[in-house]
């Protein structure tokens, strides 16, 4: 897995199952370190469920128009097979909301 990240795939398989080894409806901090080409790359992120986000829209009274949660491109599947396993397991989350009125 992983360091800092609680849920990942246990191997590059496109079938692997998706592991969550802590809770999911917990926030916490989510760095990712990958090693490519003799660079080591940090990323730092915060995991944080969905309802975290429905809270800040109501916080902030917005009403929310659209959700999506993104999948790899069919090109990058074609390219590494191994990379269909994140078509079960959404990539991004994307957001629109609107202030009424």
């Amino acid at each position: 897995m992983r360091q800092g990240w609680e849920a990942d795939f246990p191997d590059r398989d496109s079938q692997a199952p998706f592991v969550i080894a802590g809770s999911y409806l917990d926030e916490h901090p989510s760095p990712w370190v990958y090693d490519r080409g003799g660079v080591r790359l940090t990323f730092h992120s915060q995991h944080r469920p969905l309802e975290s986000y429905a809270h800040a829209l109501e916080a902030a009274a917005l009403l929310t128009e659209a959700i999506r949660e993104v999948r790899p491109p069919g090109y990058v599947v074609a390219r590494d097979p191994a990379a269909g396993r994140w078509n079960r397991i959404p990539l991004f989350l994307h957001l629109r909301a609107v202030k009424p009125g």
